[in-house]
């Protein structure tokens, strides 16, 4: 039986997929995040998200109806549901920083900025707009910290969720022979120095990592 370690705790439909599929699943949490108090005074006109936790961080401020009428720009399908789902006005969203990075730049470079972070996030969108001179500033709203889980039985597969998930994963466990199946660019770049053996999922979402698992074992003789 093809035995699969997800670095995170997966949804109760997510996980069935992959006994329905006949696999072995084990689950352990690498990271987990916790919210951080912070200043909401000196906010731009338009907020950026770059992850859910930081807009569950933002939700927990109880001062969110100031914020509201402010456009946003976000990464992730699942960042944006979870705006519009408490009454933000989502404008442009991107699979990745990057992309959404050179979205503002190249339609919205003369307007300002609020970017919402967490103390691991990626240097890429605070680079690519101080290059361009655009006013933001930036609030960092949760932090990430390591789990570093030891598995000691062996597994075939191996599901990572973010950069930080590997390098907990790295702390306590080794890659020898196991696929990498990665929810985006970030989190397999991670795993460069590491292994070959890394699937990049088509679209950055867990399900999409899943679909991935399910067919690259499939098509295995």
């Amino acid at each position: 039986m093809i035995r699969i370690l997800s670095t995170k705790t997966l949804l109760p439909n997510q996980k069935q997929f992959l006994l329905n599929a006949g696999f072995s699943v084990i689950e352990a949490n690498f990271i987990q995040t916790q919210n951080l108090p912070f200043d909401c005074s000196p906010i731009r006109d338009n907020l950026i998200f770059t992850s859910q936790n930081a807009v569950s961080s933002v939700l927990q401020t109880g001062d969110i109806d100031s914020l509201k009428h402010k456009a946003c720009f976000c990464v992730g399908n699942k960042t944006k549901s979870s705006l519009e789902q408490h009454g933000f006005k989502v404008v442009e969203t991107a699979d990745y920083a990057i992309d959404l990075a050179q979205i503002i730049i190249s339609s919205y470079k003369y307007q300002s900025f609020t970017f919402f972070s967490g103390n691991l996030r990626q240097d890429v969108l605070p680079h690519m707009l101080g290059n361009e001179k655009i006013d933001y500033n930036e609030i960092e709203v949760y932090k990430t910290v390591l789990i570093p889980n030891k598995i000691d039985t062996f597994i075939d597969g191996i599901l990572f969720f973010s950069p930080s998930g590997v390098e907990s994963y790295l702390n306590n466990n080794s890659i020898t022979s196991q696929i990498c199946f990665c929810i985006g660019t970030t989190t397999a770049k991670a795993l460069a120095d590491k292994t070959n053996n890394v699937i990049l999922a088509n679209q950055p979402s867990v399900e999409n990592v899943i679909i991935q698992t399910i067919k690259y074992f499939k098509e295995q003789p």
